[in-house]
């Protein structure tokens, strides 16, 4: 995990215009450029994943909803068998999809027409998928393998795993606790599985190097220009403008630093979600599932409030204060912030995720586990639209950002949380953070970091079932239509 952000060079980061207010303006153009500086900073200490493995929560937040838990065993399908089947509906769709993100998103560059997806029933299943995937404006050479993941509650398969290059195109991480396992067409495999492994599926290498200075072959064909923070250099850097999504900041981030806005898990999100309800009333409920998952992924990425927020914690003009420092010689405090809020990015996230390992291994219910179940909370929220990730969601992981960082610095070592001369990302493979915060923490403490990290889990269970309820109710509901018109 940690590889990313040794991608990140902030130097060459800093791309952004050369903003300037109008004469009338309160702040010299120097001091927005400082504040650029400072939100790219902000934005390249996060890595791309929002919560580690998301199949831990996914099957938990999943397991007691009837609608998934209990809905009937589908046929597994290769993807290039529901290509075939609905190639114009899905041309239909993807067209629609281009036509719906110029009117919804603040940030989306034209669709290159040579990339547009075009029914051609004469082509191969190889042709027709990597037509597919740039329609779309993924890696064409994602794997889209059938594979499972499965709940570490249950007993591990008796089958070998496939290899990791089978399904990831990512290198194998240090202490990898990934296997993916295979499944054949025909298999029956039950929904709550192929969700779950779904919702971790984009973090395989979906969203690599689609970028206009990327070293791959199609980079330059997708249209989305340079980008706009990170190292291009260097894949891991690559995924964050899909994974992570600024959208509750001070108006003075935006005019200082508009590329900030330049982030797409809205169109993603919106690309996956409409596929599911394509696949489930067409007939492919494999696919419906396993798009469902897929869609998912980047709504509960932003239930991370690092990954929702430029830097929780600190406002618009403590980051100026800083950069402005930086500028006059003094980086220090610059340098300073960038390595915390990694630090305890990365904290977060190797805290949660082998707490959850380990609960799941154990088969424990910890008060993280009951939020994730927990459908209480579900209906107090907006039913699901396509604004729902934008104004719910990401909203929601914004606000909680500084009480998280306050949270983190009460529990956890402090070396690692406050010490910027110490990069956890570079050693977090080797160090037992869990074991570390129950040696060094309060009881009463622990609890609190547990209830901290529930209470998100909570937001992800409920946003979550919320996105599957509105998936599953729009394709019922266009089924219908359809069948009505038909007669």
């Amino acid at each position: 995990m940690n590889r990313e952000l040794q991608a990140v060079n902030f130097e060459h980061s800093a791309r952004m215009p050369r903003t300037r207010w109008d004469q009338r303006g309160r702040f010299p153009e120097k001091w927005l450029r400082a504040l650029a500086l400072v939100a790219a900073a902000g934005a390249l200490h996060s890595q791309a994943w929002g919560w580690g493995d998301h199949r831990y929560a996914t099957y938990r937040a999943f397991e007691q909803m009837p609608e998934v838990a209990q809905a009937q065993a589908v046929k597994v399908e290769p993807l290039s068998a529901f290509l075939k089947a609905e190639e114009k509906s899905v041309e239909s769709l993807l067209n629609q999809q281009d036509n719906w993100a110029k009117t919804h998103l603040d940030f989306y560059p034209q669709l290159p027409a040579d990339l547009a997806f075009k029914a051609d029933p004469a082509r191969t299943d190889e042709a027709r998928q990597k037509a597919f995937l740039m329609g779309l404006r993924m890696a064409p050479d994602a794997r889209m393998a059938l594979y499972y993941q499965v709940d570490l509650r249950k007993e591990r398969p008796a089958v070998m795993p496939l290899p990791h290059s089978a399904v990831n195109t990512l290198p194998v991480t240090p202490n990898t606790a990934l296997s993916y396992f295979p499944l054949k067409a025909g298999d029956m495999v039950a929904p709550l599985t192929v969700l779950a492994t779904a919702s971790d599926e984009p973090d395989c290498g979906l969203d690599i190097n689609l970028w206009e200075d990327s070293p791959s072959p199609w980079g330059k064909q997708m249209g989305f220009g340079p980008l706009p923070f990170g190292n291009p250099s260097l894949p891991y850097s690559t995924q964050a403008p899909f994974h992570m999504g600024f959208y509750h900041e001070s108006k003075l981030i935006y005019l200082a630093a508009g590329f900030v806005k330049h982030t797409l898990p809205l169109m993603r999100n919106y690309q996956l979600s409409t596929l599911a309800e394509l696949a489930f009333r067409t007939g492919h409920p494999y696919w419906g599932w396993r798009f469902s998952g897929m869609s998912l992924h980047y709504l509960q990425d932003l239930t991370q409030p690092f990954h929702a927020s430029l830097s929780p914690g600190n406002n618009a003009l403590k980051l100026i204060g800083i950069n402005v420092l930086a500028m006059a010689g003094d980086p220090i405090y610059k340098d300073n912030m960038v390595i915390l809020l990694s630090n305890r990015h990365l904290v977060l996230e190797y805290y949660q995720s082998n707490l959850m390992r380990s609960n799941a291994l154990e088969h424990k219910d910890s008060a993280i586990e009951l939020a994730l179940r927990d459908t209480s909370r579900d209906a107090s929220y907006p039913a699901w639209s396509s604004n729902y990730v934008h104004d719910i969601s990401s909203a929601q992981a914004a606000e909680a950002g500084p009480a998280l960082v306050d949270t983190l610095l009460e529990v956890m070592p402090r070396g690692y949380v406050e010490d910027p001369s110490f990069d956890f990302g570079s050693r977090a493979d080797q160090i037992p953070i869990n074991e570390e915060v129950a040696r060094t923490a309060t009881q009463l403490a622990q609890q609190h970091m547990e209830a901290t990290i529930a209470q998100l889990m909570g937001n992800f269970g409920a946003h979550s079932r919320n996105a599957v309820r509105g998936i599953l109710k729009a394709s019922a509901s266009n089924a219908a239509a359809s069948s009505t018109q038909a007669q």
